[in-house]
């Protein structure tokens, strides 16, 4: 078994290229299908979740080849079904795109419930009901999604809450339906956007993504394109907050500064150096000690579930009583117990945590719950007195690409070990 050896104590210092965005490539891969041509995708992260992608591309007989670490070749014309069924699916949420992919190429498909992170009910009856408005039949059967339709319609689709997968599910069957769609109350999410312009690259017409209400006009065919990830806001969100924590200094590269702009204000509030630059954003020790502030989950542009876990690391050693409210899933405080375990203070009340800062975290053995939270412990493990082993790191490789190296660049103590 794997699992990461941390000596904390250690500041960060120096500088870091984020890699391209998970949440956009795990949607932009099955998006590929509707071009039923080829596909050149840039700045992939080099994670496990877009592995699995293409192992599942290869089982659909798609042709996928590596051309760079970063930068892969998809050639969807060779697919000869419909079925996304098995292990590979279940292992993480963003499969459930290959419905909405399959759906407006093919007219029919079948995958397999999703699997992911457990951080709560994560149903998918907002897709669901979109691909029902659009005209598809949908059931499940043994843990199977079966939809299929004639023709897709254009249809006014109101979704019920605010989702990121329904909006891009919803936007990848319409893209080849016949009319108008219109998305309302629709994600607006940096990925979302990105989703948004692959798919017009690839002559689709899709406008107002990024706002509340999301127009697709139908096509009949799309084509091949070349495309670039964007950065991923995330991977950054939680090098900013490592090196907050370690009180270091470090220029975090390849990024879109206006994307993290709910983590820069939280960082000034609490008496950090936050310096914006055209594409990097600069995070260095304050003054004065960190100061306590208060978080809400929001949806973009407010700040992301994501990095609440690693930002309740980071207040657990800020001065004063800090209060977190998770209003996005009720599940994603597990961390906590792992914190506690290396002396953090905090309480949890339903989807309220209150966190007491303390001057320092002891390192203890503990492991990672879920993706974000596996993130967390990280960056608990570099501030953590003494060593810090982090077990269960199939979900850290889910999400951060070679999280470890990209931290010893940065001067700190940690290597992958099997215990």
């Amino acid at each position: 078994m794997e699992k990461l050896l941390i000596k904390g104590g250690k500041k960060l210092k120096g500088k870091i290229k984020i890699g391209g965005a998970k949440n956009a490539a795990v949607a932009i891969i099955p998006a590929t299908i509707l071009s039923n041509d080829i596909c050149y995708i840039e700045n992939l992260p080099d994670i496990n979740d877009v592995k699995e992608l293409k192992n599942i591309l290869f089982g659909l007989s798609a042709k996928v080849e590596q051309d760079h670490y970063s930068k892969i070749k998809i050639d969807t014309s060779t697919i000869d079904n419909y079925e996304v069924i098995g292990d590979c699916p279940r292992s993480m949420r963003a499969s459930y795109y290959f419905i909405g992919a399959m759906l407006g190429r093919f007219g029919k498909a079948k995958v397999s419930l999703p699997g992911g992170c457990n951080i709560g009910v994560r149903p998918i009856d907002q897709h669901i009901k979109g691909f029902e408005a659009l005209g598809a039949t949908v059931t499940i059967q043994h843990g199977v999604v079966s939809a299929e339709a004639k023709e897709l319609k254009g249809a006014s689709i109101f979704l019920d809450v605010v989702s990121v997968g329904a909006t891009i599910n919803i936007m990848l069957a319409a893209t080849r339906a016949k009319g108008t769609t219109t998305i309302e109350n629709a994600a607006k999410e940096p990925h979302v956007v990105d989703v948004a312009n692959f798919l017009n690259t690839m002559g689709a017409d899709i406008r107002g993504a990024g706002t509340d209400v999301i127009r697709i006009n139908g096509v009949e065919e799309m084509h091949g394109c070349e495309y670039m990830v964007i950065p991923d806001q995330i991977e950054a969100g939680t090098y900013m907050l490592a090196a907050a924590a370690t009180k270091g200094d470090v220029l975090i590269e390849n990024i879109i500064p206006k994307h993290l702009e709910s983590i820069s204000a939280k960082l000034i509030e609490m008496g950090v150096n936050v310096k914006e630059f055209e594409d990097s954003i600069q995070v260095s020790q304050g003054e004065e000690p960190l100061r306590h502030v208060n978080i809400k989950t929001q949806p973009y542009p407010g700040f992301p579930t994501d990095l609440q876990q690693p930002m309740t690391v980071l207040l657990s050693i800020a001065s004063g009583t800090s209060i977190v409210t998770e209003s996005i899933w009720e599940n994603r405080f597990l961390h906590i117990d792992e914190l506690k375990r290396m002396g953090a203070n905090i309480k949890v009340e339903g989807r309220v945590a209150i966190i007491e800062g303390k001057e320092k975290l002891s390192g203890a053995e503990v492991v990672a719950t879920d993706l974000r939270a596996g993130a967390a412990m990280v960056i608990a493990g570099l501030i953590g007195e003494g060593e810090t082993l982090i077990g269960n790191l199939i979900h850290v490789d889910r999400g951060y690409e070679d999280l470890e190296n990209k931290l010893c660049s940065l001067g700190a103590d940690i290597k992958r070990i099997n215990v």
